[in-house]
């Protein structure tokens, strides 16, 4: 992984991250509350060695002090200095229970024997030090015996009294808290990686193209629009009334852009919009691709050929008597079935007409070709398509188009599902034109990972609002001789 992996791992799951850093902490500063407070304190003793009629300590008497002090801090954890200590303080503690709370130790390069003790408050600690230097030079005078002037001898001197401890030693609240909010944010590090690696969804372009080999030609972000259900844009340009449909207007205009960018010398005629599992929003994504192309004066036919579960009739709030199937099955003429939609009539709408009981042998017949292809020669021609799995509809009518745009819901189709969908497409020949990754996140943790800053919101929600709060979608009346009930207003008529 590369550092701008981790940093939208960090992005997107900066929550369980931060979870997992407060919990450790809370839980730590728990612990370390519920446990009994334990205080320190520590006693010293100097060992010395006079020779015979010297009254001070020589270089030889210092070095056997030194070799003396290890027997007496062996001499530190008998029971009978605990039992010494006991009797000084006048408590009835067994020796057991008072050694294990008192360590004895020798500082490097010195013939001082300090003792550590341990209690539940400042004032047993210290007493509890003292005393256990008290019983220890008891003992070692027992052991040594009482060194006499005269011929010399060892001696044990206690220091200073031991000092009142103005703080519990354990539990280290501090510290405590600082590992537990370093495990914690270690196992939330770990869910995130984990989780990651285990994630099949699609959710970036760079895995789109790592794993599929086709480029991304639009991202389309996720308005509230789109999260209700709708989001068709104004068939007049610029007329989108909120920030979100300019957002999602000019990022379908890119998609229009890189669309003709496919192949600049024979730029394609018929498209199938498609997706490899349903609810990817191919329906929404062709109808909006169609509304931009005509928007720059480009002619375009919207068929909506998913004949298992048409959409566009619905979407666009149009008579769907009659359609594509009746025009195929010779019920009714092309024009008969044709909504011209918008000004100028530079956007013409097909809907699916009756369900056939034999969709795939309905669009892979003659009179299907024959008629993208009469289409096709003064106008594009884009095709809404049923998904690629598990039906083979869109296959068909890909092999015989120009190519075929794989919609994919963001964070919802699967990385598996996207490549048995291009293997769907090239089993038939057909040419992929490339993966539009739909309902991009604007906000939240995937909106810098998207390609969604909010400069780019910024720079397109800045622009002056048109005070047209849902511009209606006008559907001319058809040619003469057209059903006169075909076409019915859309949104806001």
């Amino acid at each position: 992984m590369e550092l701008r992996d981790y940093l939208r791992l960090l992005r997107i799951h900066w929550l369980p991250l931060l979870l997992g850093l407060v919990l450790g902490s809370a839980l730590a500063l728990g612990f370390s509350l519920l446990q009994p407070k334990v205080y320190t304190a520590d006693s010293n003793a100097l060992v010395t060695v006079t020779a015979p009629g010297n009254t001070g300590p020589s270089i030889s008497s210092e070095s056997l002090a030194r070799s003396k002090v290890n027997s007496f801090v062996e001499i530190g954890s008998w029971r009978s200095v605990a039992e010494e200590a006991a009797t000084v303080l006048g408590i009835d503690d067994s020796p057991e229970s008072l050694v294990t709370r008192v360590k004895v130790t020798n500082p490097t390069d010195t013939t001082i024997i300090r003792v550590t003790a341990n209690a539940p408050s400042p004032e047993e600690a210290r007493d509890l030090a003292e005393a256990w230097v008290r019983g220890m030079i008891t003992v070692i005078s027992e052991v040594e015996g009482v060194p006499d002037p005269a011929t010399g001898g060892i001696t044990v001197t206690p220091g200073d009294s031991a000092r009142l401890p103005t703080a519990p030693s354990s539990p280290n609240v501090k510290q405590n808290v600082a590992i537990g909010a370093l495990l914690g944010l270690l196992l939330a590090a770990g869910y995130a990686v984990i989780r990651t690696a285990l994630d099949r969804k699609i959710r970036t372009p760079e895995a789109v193209s790592e794993q599929t080999g086709l480029s991304v030609v639009g991202t389309l972000p996720l308005t509230p629009e789109l999260a209700k259900g709708s989001g068709l844009l104004p068939l007049e340009p610029g007329s989108e009334a909120a920030s979100s449909l300019r957002l999602l207007a000019e990022a379908t205009r890119e998609l229009r852009t890189n669309l003709q960018y496919t192949n600049i010398d024979e730029p394609p005629k018929a498209i199938v919009m498609t997706s490899p599992q349903p609810g990817g929003g191919k329906s929404t994504t062709a109808s909006n691709l169609a509304i931009v192309l005509a928007q720059a004066g480009q002619p375009v036919v919207l068929i909506d050929t998913d004949l298992r579960r048409p959409r566009i009739a619905a979407l666009w709030n149009l008579d769907n008597a009659a359609g594509l199937t009746d025009a195929l099955a010779g019920r009714a003429d092309v024009d008969d079935v044709t909504h011209y939609v918008g000004p100028e009539g530079m956007l013409r709408v097909i809907t699916s007409g009756r369900i056939p009981p034999n969709p795939s042998e309905v669009l892979g017949s003659q009179r299907m070709l024959q008629l993208v292809a009469d289409l096709g020669r003064d106008a594009m021609v884009i095709m809404d398509a049923p998904p690629l799995s598990p039906v083979t509809d869109a296959a068909i009518l890909a092999a015989h188009a120009d190519g075929a745009l794989l919609v994919v819901g963001t964070g919802k189709t699967t990385i598996d599902a996207l490549q048995h969908a291009t293997e769907s497409l090239s089993r038939v020949n057909a040419k992929p034109l490339g993966v539009v990754m739909n309902r991009v996140p604007t906000k939240g943790s995937g909106r810098a990972s998207y390609g969604y800053s909010s400069e780019y919101r910024t720079y397109y929600g800045s622009q002056e609002t048109v005070p047209s709060a849902a511009a209606p979608v006008t559907v001319i009346p058809q040619r003469p001789g057209a059903g006169s009930d075909r076409g019915s207003a859309r949104r806001g008529r």
